[in-house]
């Protein structure tokens, strides 16, 4: 794969922590540049590119309100429209949707039925409008049968307030709600998390601490304010869960993005051993995973390799943001 040329697009503080310096060396020895892209000059002076690894989460966030970072995305769109051949991970409508909770727990709502057969799902959830008062909130967690307590989570899933949440353990407690937000019917689940990592068709799982078990029902404690970030490390020994629906979860959410980095947050109800679903994340930081670079180099490879073997068959094959070509299965 020599001669190839891939370009990245990461704040500094994720290049750094991610010590993409590291994999461009892998590259290297693999005959691939690898380049940093700067979004402040005009991409054509910086390609060619066969490849684009990008989280612009900064930028699709501060767009929304701000017009100089709406001028770096468009011109950023502008160029992968105009070069259809180089293959962007991961498509900018998928991270989009990522970036709202309230898409994405559309999403793993959907899980339930697709997924039924390996007995995976998502929690009961609600979201919390702007313009929702106290009391139609609380019809509203009546109405939709979630249970106390309730993770409140905000709406944006970009940002250190993003990891801010808070346990809800009581129809008054709701008072501390601050929309928009989403509401989560809390499972127990034995204080672990399971965190999947997906980097094209393969994935990884790395257990980190979770919440600890509380009383199913309403109670009168007090809100928990916390950050997801920052739990204990303590965490209790429980039953890994089974391989295969985590590789049938991997492929089904595959298929409804249309990504190829991205996260998944997983816990195992103590009652009903259920795959529980509770968040989906844009390109993780992968941490605990040390196949990661050689990973994403896999599949960078695999996925131009599919593309070269396409283009004499149809030479307007587009290439989809996902590394995907249009058809193949995912």
């Amino acid at each position: 794969m020599s001669g190839r040329r891939v370009g990245f697009c990461l704040s500094d503080k994720k290049r750094r922590r991610m010590n993409m310096d590291a994999f461009a060396q892998l590259c290297a020895g693999h005959g691939v540049e690898v380049v940093e892209i700067n979004l402040t000059q005009p991409l054509a002076s910086q390609g060619p590119f066969d490849v684009i690894i990008h989280k612009l989460s900064d930028v699709i966030v501060e767009a929304e309100h701000d017009s100089q970072s709406q001028q770096l995305l468009d011109n950023f769109q502008s160029y992968v429209s105009t070069h259809p051949n180089t293959v962007l991970l991961d498509p900018l409508s998928a991270m989009k949707q990522l970036l709202d909770r309230f898409a994405s727990y559309r999403i793993m709502k959907k899980l339930h039925n697709s997924l039924r057969d390996w007995h995976i799902c998502s929690p009961a959830y609600l979201e919390i409008h702007s313009s929702m008062d106290m009391s139609s909130i609380q019809k509203a967690v009546v109405t939709k049968g979630l249970c106390f307590p309730l993770i409140c989570k905000t709406r944006v899933a970009h940002g250190s307030l993003s990891h801010e949440m808070s346990l809800i353990f009581s129809a008054g407690g709701l008072g501390d709600v601050l929309p928009p937000c989403v509401l989560q019917s809390f499972v127990n689940h034995g204080a672990v998390l399971h965190k999947v990592f997906v980097v094209g068709d393969r994935h990884f799982c790395v257990e980190r601490p979770s919440l600890k078990n509380f009383p199913s029902g309403p109670c009168e404690r007090q809100t928990i304010f916390f950050n997801s970030h920052e739990l204990d490390e303590q965490m209790p020994y429980l039953p890994t869960p089974s391989s295969e629906a985590m590789a049938a979860l991997v492929r089904e959410l595959r298929l409804q993005l249309g990504m190829a980095l991205f996260g998944v947050d997983v816990i195992i109800n103590i009652h009903t051993h259920t795959l529980t679903v509770i968040d989906i994340n844009i390109f993780p930081g992968y941490e605990g995973v040390p196949q990661f670079f050689s990973s994403l180099l896999s599949h960078i490879e695999s996925v131009l390799d599919k593309q070269a073997a396409a283009v004499p068959q149809d030479n307007s094959s587009y290439q989809s943001s996902s590394g995907l070509s249009a058809g193949t299965d995912h």
